[in-house]
């Protein structure tokens, strides 16, 4: 960390789980690829931290035909979880990365729980500083359930992950459910050190010319910032109910956004989509951030977090 960034973002330094964080700005999965690619337009070390692109145990060639689609202030993706596999990532994509001075926190996916043991074991190396689980895709052994959407597989997962590393577990919840803070109590109850939310909602879009489907897998992950009231709420709703920090994501665009977010109750944002369309946004939010605790002559960003009155 340079003594400028550290003078820069002073009020903006903050700690999750143990991981200490020059800003609450994070940028989320799958939107920022494992950070060398924004290096260029981005301070990487300025970043609370970088969730990279989701890693599962065996290379995956995701989804056949169209995989994302704009949408009215977003847009849908059906990506099929496209990645070289843990193996290559550990032995050429981290080496890389781990030169950057930044929080290298890895997001898995699992296809059973044993899966995201088997990961979270392989990934308890220094230079990662966190794992966040994706259980938002389906439990081959159950039948197809989604682990996302079910309280006690969700746990169960959360367990097997503890179990097996030493790293903070990032529990990251889907908001396609009936009851979001049930899930946020029950991954709570099962050790989640810190709980991320809200994944994509689902979503689906039709060429009424073909009269088909654009995505090749018909529906997809919605995010952008149509999503954020729904996210903001959903966060506002687990940081009532839970005691572990949230990383709060859904929209983010702006520090306005990110402000909101906090307010709500999350200790730290994820942006993702902005980052397609801004791939510096996540700076520009840190200095509005910055800029916005000065006026309200605030001299940390932990005193705004859940500070919204109500």
């Amino acid at each position: 960390m340079s003594k400028d960034i550290d003078m820069q973002d002073k009020r903006l330094h903050t700690s999750i789980a143990g991981i200490y964080m020059n800003t609450p700005v994070l940028t989320a999965s799958g939107t920022f690829g494992f950070g060398e690619e924004f290096a260029d337009f981005v301070d990487l070390s300025r970043l609370g931290g970088v969730m990279v692109k989701g890693t599962t145990l065996k290379p995956r060639r995701g989804n056949d035909g169209v995989r994302i689609t704009e949408t009215p202030k977003g847009m849908l993706n059906c990506i099929g979880l496209e990645n070289p596999g843990v193996e290559i990532f550990l032995q050429e994509t981290l080496p890389r990365i781990a030169k950057y001075d930044m929080n290298v926190i890895v997001n898995i996916s699992g296809s059973t729980v044993e899966e995201y043991g088997i990961l979270a074991e392989m990934l308890d190396v220094p230079e990662v500083a966190a794992i966040e689980l994706n259980v938002s895709c389906p439990n081959v052994k159950e039948g197809g359930i989604v682990f996302g959407t079910d309280p006690k597989a969700a746990a169960a997962v959360v367990r097997e992950a503890k179990a097996h590393t030493q790293k903070p577990v990032i529990l990251k919840l889907s908001p396609n459910v009936t009851d979001i803070v049930t899930m946020a109590k029950a991954v709570e109850a099962a050790g989640a050190d810190v709980i991320s939310l809200i994944n994509t909602l689902l979503g689906m879009e039709i060429n009424i010319h073909s009269r088909k489907p654009t995505l090749g897998n018909i529906t997809g992950g919605l995010s952008g910032p149509c999503i954020k009231p729904v996210a903001l709420r959903m966060v506002y709703q687990v940081a009532k109910a839970v005691q572990v920090p949230i990383i709060g994501m859904g929209g983010i665009s702006t520090w306005e956004d990110a402000a909101e977010f906090l307010l709500a109750g999350a200790s730290a944002v994820a942006v993702g989509t902005a980052n397609f369309t801004d791939p510096a946004v996540t700076m520009k939010i840190c200095d509005g951030l910055n800029d916005y605790l000065a006026r309200q002559h605030i001299e940390s960003v932990q005193e705004i977090v859940g500070a919204v009155e109500i």
